[in-house]
């Protein structure tokens, strides 16, 4: 028998409400384990940003309990939070790139904070603007680039330290549907070549077939669903799960 996976996240009987108002987030109770790609689904409102937000550590819950990286997030000291974020790639709804830094140095930020050498960084930088398409406006700063290419230079930004965990709010929605899929196969390939988790959550559902072995997370109405198993069973090796079907069932 094979050894179950160590788990990277665990949500236990998790609720998330904005000060007096209802929950927008109920009993969510799940696990994510190391090397797995998911998709997070729903449709508008459906709360998929708010469960985002606990994930890179913006937002506390309001109850319940959340360990990531074998830390209980609940009752860590605050001043540990930056130390835990460094694990992760964000790539933001909004982009959220320093206006006044060049895409290059976008880009180079994890890096350059991270103390690389910078012949290291100047290297990996190019190969990752040449690899989304951006070779041409490394010099550009993000006012005078399209919603598109911003995107793009938030993507590369977050995945150029390879991160132990990616998690990307609506990737895709400022690009074209070829753009789309290249940038789901970077995903891919860091979580498929380095081991990466990634989380995708997208309202697109054309893309929930685009990556062989994915698990999908379905919100509705702040409450999960788990179409493939996803939330059920730790993965097998190879990206399949014990107890269901992967590669987008349920969409």
């Amino acid at each position: 028998m094979s050894e179950t996976p160590a788990e990277i996240v665990k949500f236990d009987n998790v609720g998330l409400r904005y000060g007096t108002d209802p929950e927008v987030l109920s009993n969510l109770s799940f696990t994510l384990y190391p090397g797995s790609f998911y998709f997070l689904t729903g449709a508008s409102g459906a709360g998929k940003t708010s469960l985002l937000k606990m994930l890179y550590l913006a937002q506390a819950p309001s109850r319940g309990a959340i360990r990531m990286f074998g830390q209980d997030l609940v009752t860590m000291p605050r001043s540990r939070l930056p130390e835990l974020r460094r694990r992760l790639g964000v790539v933001f709804q909004n982009f959220r790139l320093v206006p006044y830094l060049t895409a290059f140095d976008n880009v180079a930020l994890p890096l350059r904070l991270a103390g690389a050498d910078e012949k290291k960084v100047q290297r990996a930088v190019s190969d990752m603007l040449d690899w989304v398409g951006l070779a041409h406006r490394a010099h550009a700063v993000p006012p005078t680039m399209s919603g598109g290419e911003q995107q793009r230079v938030a993507i590369a930004r977050a995945v150029i330290a390879r991160p132990k965990m990616l998690i990307a709010d609506e990737p895709t929605g400022n690009v074209d549907p070829d753009m789309a899929l290249k940038l789901l196969r970077l995903f891919e390939a860091l979580n498929n070549r380095v081991g990466t988790t990634v989380v995708v959550a997208t309202h697109d559902v054309h893309l929930l077939k685009k990556v062989p072995d994915s698990l999908i997370m379905r919100l509705h109405k702040g409450q999960l669903s788990d179409p493939t198993g996803a939330l059920r069973y730790p993965p097998r090796p190879g990206g399949s799960i014990g107890g269901g079907g992967a590669g987008g069932g349920g969409a």
